[in-house]
């Protein structure tokens, strides 16, 4: 018998830097650490990560939900880990280049450029990382740059789910509410491409931009309430899960949707108001296709029809920072961590 001690699957000798927690808690809980580089399986890609998004998913998760009160918090734990977390590699956005592919990949080829989304497998905020083949990834638009491409794919990938389940034709009325944030940019842009008229509530400092991605008409919410303007729309789009059905109600047309991106209660709300008819709430389901759609979207940005918007980009060593602004809900589009 040989004196080498046998590698645990899935991981190599060689080791990596990557964004790590062992506990729940404020940003400081995340530190940089050196853990195994990952080894692809035969269906895997090893991707060489060059930047990765900070999200609303990484900041949920690492607190685990606390923040949304502890009912929730349980549930979150549940998912991700009772007592700590179950993956101490936070990050679910990323972009880079594959570096090598298991024996049964077919689609990707070292070398290739790519990007896409982790979910709750996370471990995006390190040097290398392990995805599927048919998992979310996709090659990477070739007019955007590895930061710009990390933070793009969630919140389309949200918008697109939500979107997905009412029937935009040109014309429509959509109003996005948080329209300046990851999921609202998005769905800004996606409902104009599909020919809606758009309109975007947001903060004052943030008109211009959300103009440049087509809103047609827009609204600070820290100064006008849409529910109390008489008008209405085809579809009220939460983006960041902050309204209700009973609060946007008088604001949809008589088959109106309401479509939250969060909010345990929705889900009772889906199926009664299916059977009432009328105003209908859909829930937050995210991409049924999410291979097609990352590809979709990589035309639209080869094409100009989408703009990644990209807030801040920090360093790896200042993912705490990076964290904490997240954490604060003022973020404009997406925030990036540049991996060296």
């Amino acid at each position: 018998m040989s004196g080498a001690s046998a590698q645990p699957v899935g991981r190599s000798s060689e080791r990596m830097k990557a964004v790590v927690y062992d506990r729940y808690g404020p940003p400081d809980v995340l530190r940089i650490e050196e853990v195994p580089k990952p080894e692809p399986a035969s269906d895997e890609l090893l991707v060489r990560v060059h930047a990765a998004a900070v999200n609303r998913l990484d900041v949920h998760s690492r607190e685990a939900n606390a923040s949304n009160g502890p009912v929730i918090s349980l549930i979150s734990r549940l998912i991700f880990g009772v007592r700590g977390p179950r993956h101490r590699i936070i990050g679910s956005e990323y972009s880079g280049e594959v570096e090598r592919v298991g024996a049964a990949v077919r689609r990707f080829k070292p070398g290739d450029q790519v990007f896409g989304v982790t979910g709750l497998r996370f471990g995006a905020n390190a040097e290398y990382v392990t995805v599927g083949e048919r998992s979310r990834v996709s090659l990477k638009p070739v007019n955007a740059s590895f930061d710009e491409a990390a933070g793009i794919a969630d919140g389309f990938l949200n918008a697109a789910g939500c979107l997905q389940q009412v029937r935009l034709r040109p014309g429509s009325s959509v109003l996005v509410y948080g329209a300046s944030g990851s999921i609202g940019t998005a769905g800004v842009q996606l409902a104009r491409y599909r020919g809606a008229t758009v309109t975007a509530v947001c903060q004052t400092k943030d008109f211009d931009l959300l103009r440049s991605l087509g809103a047609f008409e827009l609204i600070d919410y820290t100064q006008d309430d849409f529910t109390r303007n008489g008008k209405t729309y085809d579809v009220v789009f939460d983006a960041v899960g902050k309204l209700s059905f009973s609060r946007c109600r008088a604001s949809l047309n008589a088959h109106g949707w309401y479509l939250p991106t969060d909010g345990a209660a929705n889900l009772f709300l889906l199926p009664v108001t299916r059977l009432a008819g009328g105003k209908k709430v859909a829930i937050a389901v995210g991409s049924t296709n999410p291979q097609r759609d990352l590809a979709f979207l990589r035309q639209l940005v080869e094409a100009g029809h989408y703009r990644p918007v990209i807030d801040r980009v920090y360093e790896m060593d200042d993912v705490v920072e990076a964290a904490g602004y997240v954490e604060s809900q003022q973020k404009v589009g997406n925030v990036v961590l540049r991996i060296p």
